[in-house]
């Protein structure tokens, strides 16, 4: 049982320290958000990882600049997974709007860059 005085000591500041509890439901789902970006991340993370390791028919330098750009993408993920789990949780607890998530759109550019380059690298060997 806990003391409804005893201080918040949660962590970020920056989001339990503002407005106030929203529906648990609301910050669950959010959660799930934020896990989903993480999945995303590791998918990402293998693919690099895969791309690197094996021997594939294709230029090394284009396998090399492909992985490199899966992790870079990884990396854009998973400061996506956070920002936006801290953006979204503080707008629920101060009544703002939900925020967008603009590096979605970086995200499925770039793969969809990786998938043409490999369909590229496919029909050039």
């Amino acid at each position: 049982m806990s003391d409804s005085n005893a201080p918040d000591r949660r962590w970020p500041r920056s989001v339990y320290g503002a407005g106030d509890e929203p529906d648990p439901r609301f910050s669950l789902a959010n959660e799930r958000t934020f896990l989903a970006w993480i999945r995303t991340t590791l998918a990402l993370l293998a693919g690099a990882a895969a791309l690197d390791a094996l021997d594939l028919p294709m230029p090394d330098p284009l396998q090399r600049v492909i992985a490199m750009l899966l992790a870079l993408v990884a990396l854009l993920a998973a400061v996506q997974a956070w920002r936006g789990w801290v953006r979204t949780e503080r707008a629920m607890r101060t009544g703002a709007p939900l925020p967008s998530a603009p590096v979605a759109a970086v995200v499925a550019f770039a793969v969809a860059s990786v998938a043409v380059g490999l369909v590229v690298a496919a029909l050039v060997v």
